[in-house]
């Protein structure tokens, strides 16, 4: 089975400059954790819930700084046309429960996350991914 096969298609993004506040508006409206941050059609890094509480909240940060100061910018990707089975390798590989979606040139075309998987492609295969997700690890990643 394909990544575009079980990836959410509609994904709100967020551009360099818009501030926290706003992205944390939208990952409300939306009912996500997650929102890429595009620029000229390129995902240039990804903002998540545990971004903003851990660098604006937990030290006081201002809701008006732009996402850019926050986001995670190393952003790890699939293709859309990807074997769901290595996406969650990948997933795994990396611990992370999300993977950006690119088509032709690198453009965003979804994201693929651990639900998406448990949804079309089967518990089976989340329960694998996540436990290699949850192994802890010497080094703290975002």
């Amino acid at each position: 089975m394909k990544v575009a096969d079980v990836m959410t298609a509609q994904v709100a993004t967020a551009r360099p400059t818009d501030s926290v506040r706003k992205v944390a508006g939208v990952m409300a409206n939306v009912d996500s954790g997650a929102v890429p941050v595009v620029e000229e059609d390129r995902v240039i890094g990804l903002v998540t819930d545990r971004d903003i509480v851990l660098r604006v909240i937990a030290v006081g940060g201002n809701l008006d700084t732009p996402v850019s100061e926050v986001m995670t910018p190393d952003v790890q990707s699939c293709s859309e046309d990807d074997n769901v089975a290595d996406a969650a390798a990948q997933m795994a590989s990396h611990q992370i429960r999300r993977l950006v979606v690119t088509g032709e040139k690198g453009k965003l075309v979804g994201i693929l996350s651990l639900g998406d998987i448990a949804l079309d492609y089967g518990a089976k295969q989340v329960g694998k991914t996540l436990e290699e997700i949850s192994e802890p690890t010497s080094e703290v990643t975002h």
